[in-house]
C-alpha cells in the first residue's frame, strides 16, 4: 500500500533542505552529505540538487553502505546486495548530514557512523530522516526529521525508488515481526 506519494515526499525534502540551509547557512564551510543505502541515497542525491545553489555544494553526495558494520552480521550474514561505499573526501574536521530514509531502531545509524570513523574523525555528523518510527533501542536522534510515524507490530515502511519516490506501509503478521533493524 503507498502509504506516500511523490509530491509528499518532494515537500518533505523541501522542508528538510530548508532545515539543513537554515543550519549551515553562515557556516564557512558546507557539509558534506551521505547517503545510507538505498533510501537514504535516494534522499542524499535529491537533498544535494535542492541544496547545491544555497550552500555552494562542490562535491557530491557520499554513499555507506552499513553491510559489514551490522551488529547482526554474524547471526545473518552478508546481504547479496551490498554495496560499496562511495565518500569521496577526507571527513576530518567536517561536518556531515547523514541522510537515512526511516530511523527505526537506531542500529543502521550506529553502523553508518562506525563506518565513516573509518574515513576519518569528522567535527560532527548531524542525521536527516525522512521517517522517525517507534521502536528505537539505541539514543540516536535526527537533527533533521522530516516526520514521526507510530506504526503497529507487524507493520514497516519502505521508500520505493528512486524515480518516483514512494514510502509503501506494508504489513506481516504480528509473531513473523523481528524488531532487527528493518524499517
Amino acid at each position: 500500500m503507498i502509504l506516500w506519494d511523490s509530491p509528499r515526499i518532494e515537500a518533505h525534502l523541501d522542508a528538510l533542505a530548508n532545515a539543513i540551509a537554515a543550519r549551515y547557512a553562515a557556516a564557512s564551510r558546507p557539509p558534506l552529505l551521505i547517503g545510507i543505502h538505498t533510501g537514504g541515497v535516494w534522499l542524499a542525491q535529491a537533498l544535494h540538487r535542492r541544496l547545491q545553489a544555497p550552500l555552494d555544494l562542490d562535491e557530491p553526495a557520499g554513499t555507506v553502505d552499513v553491510s559489514f558494520y551490522r551488529d547482526d552480521l554474524a547471526r545473518s550474514g552478508v546481504p547479496p546486495q551490498a554495496h560499496p561505499s562511495q565518500v569521496s573526501t577526507s571527513v576530518d574536521g567536517r561536518e556531515i548530514v547523514l541522510v537515512d530514509d526511516v530511523l527505526y531502531t537506531g542500529r543502521t545509524v550506529r553502523a553508518a557512523m562506525n563506518e565513516l570513523f573509518d574515513y576519518g574523525r569528522p567535527s560532527a555528523i548531524r542525521l536527516a530522516v525522512l521517517i522517525l518510527r517507534n521502536g528505537r533501542q539505541l539514543p540516536i536522534a535526527p537533527d533533521f526529521p522530516a516526520e514521526m510515524l507510530s506504526l503497529e507490530p507487524g507493520e514497516r515502511i519502505k521508500l520505493a525508488g528512486p524515480d518516483p519516490l514512494q514510502l509503501h506501509l506494508l504489513r506481516s503478521s504480528p509473531s513473523a515481526h523481528d524488531a532487527t533493524d528493518a524499517p
